[in-house]
């Protein structure tokens, strides 16, 4: 195993990726020589040359609309856009090309097609640069959406999107990138679907994706000194969603937990929450609570970003909420 940090293994899985099959290109705004705004992609460009790895203009619409051609017609493109905010100015592209080729051709056109995007809060950029947008996909039918937590995710699932037939979002939280973890050193694939239990327990379930997992987990630390043992589970991917693992933890533990970094309206969680309901409710000892910031934007100040994200107390209340007794 080596220690990476979640930028690098981002990084690993594109150098090894387009080392592997010569029909892989990467573009976005800033990739090249100066290795992306987030320093993600440093001598990719040197190392694979200006037809491969190539800097584009400020165009979000254009970056998407050359990596659906490029997919189309046979290469199997990955294009960053700086910020996920930005999809929204590229949202027909995705929504309306991208996602639908492939039904609307009777499946004749594939489009292997990986949208690369920097999401979340927890860093003062402001409401437009802050947003975890996973939702905005979720509900389009034809995109999987994938949401790495840990270093060897990044670098897993990342190889995993890469080598779809089919479109996929691929978010990485910006406020990760700095983090390490353990990334095996082998080849190194996740797939779609399979959520991970990142701590086992009996008293309550609780599931985050991205930085909320970081607090959900720092949660489950402290809860475990009052006796309350939380199980942490990691969803991974979206869509697909692996509904499975969740209520199998359900039925040991009895109580949801969601933790978004995100608006209640239209969350993941609510998604979560409706299908327990619908094919589960009976193993249900409390109401599902939803762990969220409400109706709020993402304010640039800090104090009051670091008041509205869900954090570790955020959760500590919930979990107290449901009145476990250890």
């Amino acid at each position: 195993m080596t220690t990476l940090s979640y930028r690098d293994a981002v990084r690993r899985a594109l150098d090894e990726e387009l080392a592997r099959d010569e029909n892989v290109i990467f573009f976005g705004e800033d990739v090249g020589r100066s290795g992306g705004v987030f320093k993600v992609t440093p001598g990719l460009f040197e190392k694979f040359g200006p037809d491969r790895v190539r800097d584009t203009p400020i165009s979000e619409t254009a970056i998407v609309g050359a990596g659906i051609g490029a997919a189309i017609t046979g290469l199997r493109p990955i294009v960053e856009l700086m910020f996920a905010d930005f999809a929204a100015v590229a949202y027909d592209q995705i929504i309306n090309q991208a996602a639908k080729m492939r039904y609307m051709s009777g499946g004749q056109i594939k489009v292997p097609l990986t949208i690369r995007m920097a999401q979340g809060g927890g860093m003062s950029f402001g409401a437009q640069h802050s947003q975890c947008c996973e939702a905005w996909f979720m509900a389009v039918s034809g995109l999987k959406v994938v949401v790495p937590s840990t270093p060897a995710d990044a670098l897993g699932l990342l190889k995993t999107a890469i080598r779809d037939d089919n479109p996929v979002v691929f978010l990485e939280h910006k406020a990760l990138y700095a983090d390490y973890g353990e990334v095996p050193d082998a080849e190194h694939l996740v797939p779609f679907g399979q959520a991970n239990i990142l701590r086992a327990g009996h008293h309550v379930t609780i599931v985050a994706v991205q930085r909320m997992l970081r607090m959900a987990l720092k949660a489950a630390e402290s809860l475990a000194a009052e006796g309350i043992e939380c199980e942490v589970i990691d969803l991974r991917t979206l869509v697909p969603l692996d509904l499975e693992t969740v209520l199998t933890s359900l039925r040991k533990t009895n109580r949801l937990i969601t933790v978004e970094e995100s608006p209640l309206a239209g969350g993941w969680g609510g998604l979560l929450t409706s299908r327990i309901l619908d094919e589960a409710i009976w193993y249900l000892d409390a109401p599902v609570v939803r762990v969220t910031m409400g109706e709020s934007m993402v304010p640039f100040s800090p104090p009051l970003e670091a008041a509205l994200i869900p954090n570790e107390q955020h959760i500590i209340a919930a979990v107290h909420r449901l009145g476990i007794k250890p």
